[in-house]
């Protein structure tokens, strides 16, 4: 039984230190980032990329996470089913305490403005830890269909949010490395029962 990777943790947390400090202290990454997110997003605002950023919702994956849960709890896992909670839970607070210390402006699209800071996508955030979760519980006997349907989902929603000109690239890369670091940090509590 793994007790503790560190180099998981320490890697990803470098990761995310390093895009952190240079999202804020760089004015030519920042240039490059808007540059890179310009030419990414194409007038491709459909109703497919909105279903998509609906259905991964920050707060519908929370309900998701409660349905998890519930599951595990009524199959007599219910360490599992309290896990589940507490990782999502952590994550979103780290998140969300990101967000707010960073403040980071989204990116303007002419016929809106939108609510909140960039800096992490909360909705990228919420798809990786779950899909992280659900690959650590039922990845066994998930296997290739699984991956491949975590991963697809990972990539609509990541390719969603700068389609909906919500997110920058290195947004979706500061999520991504905020919810291994999280389930990283998680994962060695279940270990523990």
């Amino acid at each position: 039984m793994k007790f503790f990777c560190p180099i998981e943790v320490i890697s990803t947390g470098l990761v995310l230190a390093l895009l952190i400090f240079t999202i804020r202290n760089s004015r030519l990454f920042n240039f490059y980032d808007h540059w890179v997110h310009h030419k990414l997003v194409r007038h491709s605002d459909t109703k497919l990329w909105q279903i998509i950023t609906f259905l991964n919702e920050p707060k519908l994956i929370v309900i998701w996470d409660l349905i998890l849960a519930g599951t595990l709890f009524a199959t007599h896992h219910p360490y599992s089913g309290s896990w589940v909670v507490l990782t999502l839970a952590f994550t979103d607070l780290l998140g969300i305490l990101l967000k707010n210390s960073l403040k980071r402006k989204r990116p303007v699209a002419p016929q809106e403005v939108r609510k909140g800071y960039s800096f992490p996508s909360g909705h990228v955030l919420s798809v990786t830890i779950m899909g992280l979760m659900l690959w650590r519980i039922f990845g066994k006997k998930g296997g290739l269909i699984l991956f491949v349907a975590i991963m697809s989902v990972w990539v609509l929603v990541a390719l969603s949010r700068l389609n909906t000109r919500a997110h920058y690239p290195s947004d979706i890369i500061g999520a991504t490395t905020l919810g291994i670091f999280c389930f990283t940090i998680a994962q060695q509590f279940l270990t523990l029962v």
